[in-house]
């Protein structure tokens, strides 16, 4: 796997000579050929060290590629279960260490699993296995955070 960022804040060349509006934004080209841009928070002390919220902070892309990663997996493990998944939502809360390196310390994930005869018992299985197993992020995020899940399943 790769993934190559690049600072495009004011005042660095992107390659194409052209900047951001912003002078803590990254593009990141990963190895799939996607491209996702990140920006730094605004620094009211220091303005030109920070970044003018134009799209994610990098910390809340590892938030969401944890969510990413534990819910394919999720609705992966179900479909394998033959069950009748037919949506998956996951909102993740969390909170980081004071000092730096400002690591996550807490992160909690509540899953809304939709679908039709799922077993609770089914989910949570799914859940544990995901969180215990197979999802690469949760489980290298979990060296730092305590980490918890809740669900809740919805019959349509």
């Amino acid at each position: 796997m790769e993934c190559t960022v690049s600072w495009t804040g004011a005042g660095a060349s992107t390659g194409a000579g052209t900047t951001s509006g912003s002078a803590m934004s990254f593009l990141a080209t990963t190895g799939s050929g996607h491209t996702l841009v990140m920006d730094g928070a605004p620094d009211a002390a220091k303005p030109e060290n920070g970044g003018a919220n134009l799209a994610p902070r990098p910390m809340e892309t590892v938030l969401a590629g944890t969510g990413g990663c534990t819910a394919y997996d999720v609705v992966l493990i179900l479909k394998r279960g033959r069950h009748d998944v037919r949506g998956c939502v996951v909102k993740l809360t969390s909170e980081r260490a004071e000092v730096d390196p400002k690591v996550f310390t807490k992160i909690h994930m509540h899953f809304v699993v939709t679908g039709r005869g799922i077993p609770a018992s089914a989910v949570e299985r799914a859940i544990a296995m995901s969180h215990d197993k197979y999802c690469s992020a949760t489980i290298m995020l979990g060296k730092t955070a305590d980490i918890t899940t809740g669900f809740e399943l919805i019959e349509a």
